[in-house]
């Protein structure tokens, strides 16, 4: 049986080599050894997020950003996930909320504008 930080690693590994379907199985196994670890949480997000499968990466996003309110990243991903499923309107509160964690990061400012751009149909 691999251990928690083998699964984390290996699935690393196949997330920086661009093989995201094949990290999401080792991640979601370490996930589902340890919910509450929210560096595997954000990684598994990543991979999903990268594989286009935006309503899981979102799930997992926001299992992160309830954990830790201030992880700036959680939160830009998690609206941007958002606004790739057409939830504009949902997605305007994270990014704002990275923005405001991060207001120099002018990435995180884009999206939010263009989602509260997107959200009231200008």
């Amino acid at each position: 049986m691999d251990s928690l930080y083998d699964l984390y690693i290996r699935g690393c590994e196949l997330l920086r080599h661009g093989d995201y379907q094949a990290a999401i199985v080792p991640l979601t196994r370490a996930r589902n050894i340890a919910p509450e670890k929210t560096s595997i949480r954000e990684t598994l997000g990543r991979a999903l997020f990268h594989a286009h499968r935006f309503e899981h990466a979102a799930q997992e996003f926001e299992a992160v950003a309830s954990a830790a309110p201030t992880n700036d990243y959680a939160l830009f991903c998690l609206g941007r996930s958002m606004q790739l499923m057409g939830r504009h309107r949902e997605a305007c509160k994270p990014l704002a909320l990275a923005c405001s964690l991060q207001p120099e990061r002018a990435d995180y400012r884009l999206y939010r504008d263009r989602a509260r751009k997107a959200a009231h149909g200008s």
